[in-house]
């Protein structure tokens, strides 16, 4: 009987506030994290020692932790999306599969395209085929809006055409297409989710958030950032979280892509300028031109249409400034995570 959820990319931002959701519904979770030999298990490690998932016992593929409650438990493996066999042993009684693992920095993605291609496609397509051959009952398919480019007209809806600006989107953009093909192909019950820019508890310094957060809270008097004019859409991670639930819970995702977004955009200098007053730093915003990309490659508005997922119930219930001041609450309480003063591609 499955009755096991799988999700990839478990360690991660978003993946790990999935994980503890799914966790406080009382599921059974399987997650795969990225191995190393530090045997660290990214922001899991957060959410076992405040969960108080004790005890553990070793499984054939990784490590478990039974609820206290006896109604869920959280099944932890190290590995890589790449390996075929460690991807068909994982879905194996899995009645849903959330597939998040990817690499997502667009500017490293200037530097090691052959590793986007063969993370974001490569495990893509090994999840959708283990998928298929053990007949999973739904696959959640993580895009990013990153994949329409510039847009061509806002609010931006699915049928937006993609355009490939950074190798990063060109490889979720063939990642999608292959889980479309799959549900074409051979019936694959695939929901294709495209998340608009999310902030919040976790999130890697890599992204503008937390990085003019870290910078103001260090106490130095300028900020740098990449281009101050670009337009984004930002959600709270709890609120992308419940669109991942959503879409899971509706047939009328399946075949299809569906947005998840406020549906407001804002300036990157006007969102730095926000950060700054709830931090109360009178740091000055400068320009820093290794932060800058490509003219051709560099997104200039990305402004969600969420009229689809709004048709299911979903709703963002978490303001801009609101899920600033948690964030930014969350990190003052873990800076010694971050290196402000490094620029990290």
């Amino acid at each position: 009987m499955k009755e096991q959820i799988l999700v990839t990319g478990a360690s991660g931002f978003i993946g790990s506030h999935l994980t503890e959701a799914l966790l406080s519904q009382g599921r059974q979770v399987r997650a795969l994290v990225h191995y190393n030999f530090q045997n660290n298990q990214g922001w899991l490690d957060d959410v076992i020692s405040r969960s108080k998932e004790r005890p553990y016992k070793k499984t054939p593929l990784g490590i478990k932790y039974n609820n206290p409650s006896g109604t869920g438990s959280l099944e932890i493996v190290a590995g890589d999306i790449q390996d075929p066999f460690l991807i068909d042993a994982l879905v194996q009684n899995c009645h849903t599969v959330y597939h998040l693992a990817a690499l997502i920095s667009i500017p490293y993605s200037y530097i090691a395209p052959a590793s986007f291609i063969a993370t974001n496609i490569g495990g893509s397509l090994n999840i959708l085929e283990a998928c298929r051959k053990h007949g999973v009952d739904r696959v959640i398919h993580t895009s990013t809006s990153e994949v329409y480019g510039t847009a061509q007209y806002t609010p931006i809806d699915e049928a937006h055409p993609v355009v490939g600006q950074s190798p990063y989107s060109a490889s979720k953009i063939g990642a999608d297409h292959l889980a479309e093909s799959y549900y074409r192909s051979f019936d694959l019950p695939v929901s294709i989710i495209r998340p608009f820019n999310t902030f919040g508890p976790r999130q890697s310094a890599r992204a503008v958030i937390p990085t003019i957060i870290t910078q103001a809270l260090s106490g130095t008097e300028q900020i740098r950032l990449g281009s101050l004019q670009p337009i984004r859409d930002f959600t709270y991670v709890a609120d992308t979280v419940q669109g991942f639930l959503t879409v899971a819970a509706s047939d009328m995702c399946v075949g299809r892509v569906t947005n998840i977004g406020r549906g407001e955009g804002v300036t990157i200098g006007e969102l730095a300028k926000l950060v700054l007053e709830i931090c109360r730093s009178a740091a000055q915003i400068v320009t820093d031109e290794p932060r800058i990309r490509p003219v051709k490659s560099e997104v200039f508005e990305l402004i969600c249409d969420n009229c689809a997922i709004a048709r299911l119930g979903w709703r963002p219930c978490c303001s801009m400034r609101q899920g600033l001041e948690k964030t930014v609450k969350w990190i003052m309480r873990n800076q010694e995570r971050y290196k402000p003063a490094v620029y990290q591609v």
